[in-house]
């Protein structure tokens, strides 16, 4: 008993000291990152790390790292300086005593300027305007997606939210399809830290977009910039806007995580170093939805269900040297189940609708090797997409004879993509070029019409149906481009003009270049201390989707190879005013111009 006393009296003083150690422990966090020269990619040491409204900082070390202790919880601003380079401001950081937060900071070098013209950078919209792309550009941090309501950390529904941004299927909310000044959903490109990710949503409509819940998570993403006109030239297939999904790198300092459960699914993701010498990090993650349980419980027919997957792995070969792995994925399932109470509504879903059944991946290395004033990108990416969609007229009995629709689709396509990107007397210069292996197969079944005859037996509304399998196999796409711009008049003038073409050996003129030389150049001039008149004018070509130019008649022959490639032209102008860091103005008008649509010719739909 004795004994009992002594320990239980040593273990308890031990707890109560470290009790308020614990408690002072909860009051604080974290944050690190890394600092480079936005033209060249390089390391920035010495840089001042500065929490606004603190005394809290740093200075980054030899290889522009930093790491930041101590913090009280709370959102700060935080601000990097370095001689030689303008101030960067990143807005509205959430510190917390769980996961450390890792930034990655670009600065860009200080040119010569006007004394009496000082133009400041924004929170969110104005640091995604580049010299190449000086208007109709927005901005949205990993921040402003999570605080947005109601888009449940959806980025597709968020994006749906900015200016000029339409979506959903007649401006609904039930799809994410993006609709930007009047194009189609399917003139988006969507690239994730330089690899084209053709899918990212959930129930993907093949050659479109759309999709009930977006696939990418939330917590890899460091921002999102949506360009809708003045795309720079390596980007190929864009009609209507170029997304680029910046992604950040793993804690190189700590394994750490979290678990999200919301109202219709469940994710975890976590990250972490790989190696002792913080060389190599992770991200992973994985998603599951549970509405087929909630359905389920509300007696609702429909059983959606899917997973999805996420990672990031990057290794810092050398100082000169980075290598980087991504890989996303989805498992998607549509189907009908029991229901307890029969109703004419539950009838009508239940037949109204197709059961689907997709898969989707990317996955991709990217290289980057820095070079004298500049550094050069390698990409290499392979994507897939199957989908398999069949419906009846009763899809609960599922009779053969009474099948309305079947598709078998899968696309695949390798990418290989090379950049140089060099900045030589303030001439910013890109230079590259693309080669593609595409390969499609698909076996099509539906009913157009549907058999009719009167009381005799005798036919009076013929069958009409299309049933293929389309004798489309692969094929190369190759495209190159050149882009060029520089500051003139004391920085006053920005001019940004760049050439692109692609060609394909599948369509019957694909390898003429000149049919899809497509030259752009834009226009960026300060007006005064805070105001910037901005313009541009571009052609962009696309290439018909696999839908399209693997469709065949019901004799199995291909219909559409003298398909042109999509054509159109943009003219943007407008003005930006910023009054203050945190407020921006800008009135644009454009105005597009668009040829070789393709339109069915059964329905007139485009």
């Amino acid at each position: 008993m004795f004994l009992m006393k002594i320990f239980k009296k040593e273990i308890f003083f031990p707890i109560l000291f470290l009790i308020p150690v614990m408690l002072n422990a909860q009051n604080n966090g974290s944050i690190s990152g890394k600092v480079v020269d936005k033209l060249t990619q390089k390391t920035l040491p010495n840089t001042n790390v500065v929490i606004e409204a603190t005394n809290k900082g740093a200075v980054t070390d030899s290889n522009g790292l930093f790491r930041i202790a101590g913090i009280s919880l709370g959102t700060y601003n935080i601000k990097f300086i370095a001689i030689g380079y303008k101030s960067e401001t990143l807005y509205n950081i959430a510190i917390n005593s769980g996961n450390e937060n890792n930034v990655n900071v670009e600065l860009e070098p200080t040119a010569s300027t006007l004394t009496e013209v000082v133009v400041n950078s924004n929170k969110r919209t104005v640091k995604a305007a580049t010299l190449e792309t000086p208007l109709s550009v927005q901005r949205l941090t990993s921040e402003e997606i999570r605080a947005n309501p109601g888009s449940n950390f959806d980025i597709s529904k968020v994006i749906q939210t900015l200016p000029g941004v339409g979506g959903g299927v007649g401006g609904g909310g039930f799809r994410n399809d993006i609709i930007i000044r009047g194009g189609g959903p399917s003139e988006n490109v969507f690239y994730l830290d330089g690899i084209e990710v053709p899918v990212i949503n959930h129930f993907q409509t093949q050659g479109s977009s759309g999709g009930p819940q977006g696939i990418l998570n939330v917590s890899f993403i460091e921002d999102v910039k949506l360009s809708s006109s003045a795309f720079d030239a390596r980007y190929d297939n864009a009609l209507s806007s170029v997304f680029q999904f910046k992604q950040r790198t793993g804690n190189p300092n700590k394994v750490q995580g979290n678990v999200r459960l919301s109202a219709s699914e469940l994710a975890a993701t976590f990250e972490g170093p790989l190696s002792k010498n913080k060389k190599t990090t992770f991200l992973a993650s994985a998603r599951r939805s549970y509405l087929q349980l909630l359905f389920s419980l509300i007696d609702l027919p429909i059983r959606p269900n899917y997973w999805d997957f996420q990672t990031k792995i990057t290794h810092q070969i050398d100082k000169k040297t980075t290598i980087s792995f991504i890989g996303i994925g989805a498992i998607d399932e549509f189907s009908f189940a029991e229901i307890k109470k029969a109703t004419p509504e539950k009838l009508y879903i239940i037949n109204s609708n197709p059961i689907i059944s997709q898969n989707t991946y990317t996955v991709g290395l990217t290289l980057k090797r820095l070079l004298q004033n500049g550094f050069l990108n390698i990409a290499l990416s392979r994507n897939s997409f199957n989908n398999k969609i069949k419906q009846f007229e009763d899809n609960k009995l599922q009779l053969p004879s009474q099948q309305t629709l079947s598709v078998n689709s899968n696309e695949t396509e390798n990418k290989l993509r090379i950049d140089v990107n060099k900045n030589i007397n303030g001439w910013k210069i890109a230079y590259g070029g693309m080669l593609q292996l595409a390969e499609y197969n698909n076996t099509t079944f539906t009913v157009l019409r549907k058999e009719l005859r009167d009381n005799s037996g005798a036919i009076i509304q013929p069958n009409v149906s299309i049933n293929f399998t389309s004798p489309f196999n692969n094929f190369l796409k190759y495209g190159a481009f050149i882009q060029v711009s520089k500051r003139f008049f004391d920085n006053r003038l920005g001019v940004s003009g760049g050439l692109r073409t692609d060609m394909n050996n599948f369509t019957t003129d694909g390898n003429n270049p000149l049919q899809t030389l497509s030259p752009r150049i834009s226009f960026s001039y300060v007006l005064a201390d805070k105001w910037t008149a901005n313009a541009s004018i571009g052609t962009y070509y696309k290439i018909a989707p696999y839908t399209i130019l693997g469709f065949a008649d019901n004799n199995n022959n291909l219909v559409n190879t003298n398909s042109k490639y999509q054509k159109s032209d943009h003219y943007v102008a407008g003005i930006e005013y910023l009054p203050n860091d945190g407020l921006r103005f800008t009135v644009e008008g454009f105005y597009k111009n668009y040829n070789n649509v393709p339109v069915s010719l059964r329905n007139g739909i485009l």
